[in-house]
């Protein structure tokens, strides 16, 4: 099971750390992503990244602001997310092998104007 941590209320221009943990079970040797939606939205892909930390690959939307990167090691990835815009405010998924279907539990980012 996916579980995703670090959200909240920001101001525009701050930033916030997500994280992505897998509870019984592994990581590894799974491409991740992170994915996200807003009230009355479709989904949007943000991020994804190979098991071996390569083949990472950005929406044009977060381009240049977000960071993603794992930790096999502690089974985790994580979504660093800087200069934030009130249009980042979404509730934001990790997904096993960068897929929508297999998503976690999401976190809430809220960015204020």
């Amino acid at each position: 099971q996916l579980q995703a941590y670090g959200g909240g209320l920001v101001q525009a221009g701050d930033s916030l750390s997500l994280s992505c943990v897998a509870s019984g079970g592994t990581l590894n040797n799974y491409r991740m992503g992170w994915f996200r939606q807003a009230p009355g939205k479709e989904r949007e892909f943000v991020a994804a990244i190979s098991w071996s930390g390569g083949g990472i690959s950005y929406a044009d939307s977060v381009k240049g602001r977000f960071t993603i990167s794992r930790d096999n090691a502690k089974n985790t990835v994580y979504l660093q997310m800087n200069s934030l815009k009130p249009e980042d405010t979404a509730v934001y998924y990790c997904a096993l092998g960068a897929d929508w279907g297999y998503r976690g539990q999401g976190t809430q980012v809220t960015v204020s104007s």
